[in-house]
């Protein structure tokens, strides 16, 4: 599959309604939020829970209260409590620690949502440390590799698998001083086309989600002067998070934009 097939302005979009969680379209899967504690991953955990899902929320052990938090309301709103697990996703070893964790719990996978991300300098190249450098590399990209690694096994046991990940409009922009999160999100996207195309004969949904311009503590990091009120929310954005996970969305190898899919509305 050509990049052009991959980014069409007119791709097919889920219809809006598979945003909804009502019906509880989840029942039954297992779903393994990354950056569950805050931004757009803390607005997606508890969607998937009220649409049915049992949540495995993954976050920084610093972002322990946010996780409690979260289960918290998932508890209120479900009735059952989500698994927290308190991880930094540069710990490798812990992410197949967890994989291993999940199978001998559930067995499966259903729903791998790859959240986490880390902005990182917004400097010129050679002002980076190489600390700083390896940081970014480390969460945007090489943790996602890892993640398939250990969540490639679980996901192929499910009748759906699917495996959302976050890319970003950086990609597609050559903008001085943003080398470090377009340069890792692009090798994500990748990454992540290679993987839809090795499963692509399996019960699999491999795919990018753009949430575009969210306000969110990274957009506000990046854009101090802009009003986060002319954004969408991330309880917006996480309607097509929702949607993209559906077992009867079975579109593979796809890039989309929150913004076009909210654009169906207008």
């Amino acid at each position: 599959m050509s990049d052009a097939e991959i980014l069409p302005p007119d791709h097919p979009l889920p219809p809006l309604s598979a945003g909804s969680p009502e019906g509880k379209p989840l029942a039954g899967r297992i779903a393994l939020v990354t950056g569950a504690g805050h931004g757009i991953g803390r607005a997606v955990a508890p969607l998937l829970a009220r649409a049915g899902a049992h949540v495995v929320a993954v976050s920084r052990p610093q972002s322990k209260a946010a996780l409690e938090e979260l289960d918290d309301e998932i508890t209120e709103a479900t009735g059952e409590g989500a698994t927290l697990v308190p991880l930094d996703i540069k710990d490798y070893g812990g992410i197949d620690n967890l994989g291993a964790g999940l199978y001998e719990r559930f067995g499966k996978l259903d729903i791998l949502v790859s959240n986490a991300g880390l902005l990182g300098p917004l400097s010129p190249v050679g002002h980076y440390t190489p600390k700083e450098w390896d940081d970014v590399v480390a969460v945007n990209f090489t943790a996602n590799y890892r993640l398939i690694r250990s969540m490639d096994p679980l996901l192929r046991l499910s009748d759906a698998g699917r495996a959302l990940f976050v890319t970003s409009g950086a990609t597609q922009k050559n903008r001085a001083y943003w080398a470090g999160y377009a340069a890792t999100k692009a090798a994500l996207e990748k990454l992540v086309l290679t993987y839809a195309e090795e499963v692509a004969e399996k019960p699999m949904a491999v795919n990018l989600i753009d949430p575009g311009a969210t306000a969110t503590h990274m957009r506000r990091a990046a854009f101090p002067g802009e009003d986060p009120a002319t954004l969408p929310s991330p309880a917006d954005v996480a309607r097509l998070y929702l949607a993209m996970v559906r077992p009867e969305f079975t579109q593979s190898g796809t890039r989309l934009r929150y913004r076009d899919w909210a654009a169906q509305a207008g």
